[in-house]
């Protein structure tokens, strides 16, 4: 996947003289195109904390990659005072990159993001290692992440991906998918990845996997009572039909053709001779 490389040369323009407004306002029309409340590019450039930290980054990472390492730091943690939305001056991040109402937004410092990428309020992209190395998730072109979603570790998140809201993320993430859940589990298959999905989340009946798990458990527990009860109902009915063979010790007259009730009798009232 060459995320990275992409999202290099993304983070790359806000240094190229004239041509940073031509970049600006294709990052206002993303805006505009996947907000629905966005009215003007006014509008988008004044009042959107996600474009103001976005902005700031790409001023950060260019110091960050001159080597202005404290100076980066202080850019970051000025925009992050004023937004709410924490950008390690390390990451790379691709063009198109929006983040709908932002407070809350972490992103790690080798974290990779691709072009057309959309995170929603209170999303991590964090490390779960200590080492100095790759430890950031690497997020493909066109994925969506969901409100509160937490995407851990040194994973990759595929291309037109989803990720539903308040899910943990911590393997990777197959391209055109839609992953929920803690863990987050798949469940829908590859679709187009050119299809919107608000807040990563299905809005219709969601497939959860745990949900199918328990109900089919639900179902066998069902079954088996059934059985069950079938299995006592005839051991009842054994118990009381008599079984031929010991008929005879039941009906009055045993196997000899004596009165059972003549054979209990009391000696005294034998009838004497």
């Amino acid at each position: 996947m060459t995320v990275g490389k992409k999202a290099h040369r993304g983070a790359n323009y806000i240094m190229m003289g004239p041509r940073v407004f031509k970049h600006l306002r294709q990052e206002i029309d993303g805006i505009m195109a996947r907000d629905p409340a966005a009215r003007s590019r006014a509008e988008v450039l004044l009042c959107y904390p996600g474009l103001h930290a976005l902005l700031a980054h790409r001023l950060a990472n260019a110091l960050w990659r001159r080597g202005w390492k404290l100076s980066a730091r202080l850019v970051s943690q000025v925009a992050r005072n004023l937004t709410g939305i924490e950008i390690h001056p390390g990451a790379t991040i691709g063009r198109g990159f929006f983040i709908d109402h932002g407070m809350g937004v972490v992103i790690g410092e080798t974290a990779e993001i691709g072009d057309d990428v959309m995170l929603y309020h209170g999303v991590t992209l964090g490390g779960t290692a200590l080492h100095q190395g790759k430890r950031h998730p690497t997020l493909g072109n066109g994925v969506i992440v969901g409100a509160g979603a937490k995407v851990l570790g040194a994973i990759t998140v595929g291309d037109g991906a989803r990720v539903g809201s308040n899910a943990v993320v911590v393997a990777d993430v197959p391209a055109g998918t839609t992953v929920v859940g803690i863990p987050a589990k798949v469940v829908a298959p590859k679709t187009n990845s050119h299809d919107f999905l608000p807040y990563g989340t299905p809005c219709g009946d969601i497939p959860d996997p745990v949900a199918r798990a328990l109900s089919s458990l639900l179902e066998q527990v069902h079954g088996l009572r059934q059985r069950v009860g079938e299995l006592e109902a005839a051991q009842a009915d054994a118990l009381v039909t008599p079984h031929p063979a010991h008929r005879g010790s039941y009906d009055g007259a045993g196997g000899n053709g004596e009165d059972t009730e003549a054979r209990h009798r009391h000696p005294a009232d034998a009838p004497s001779c």
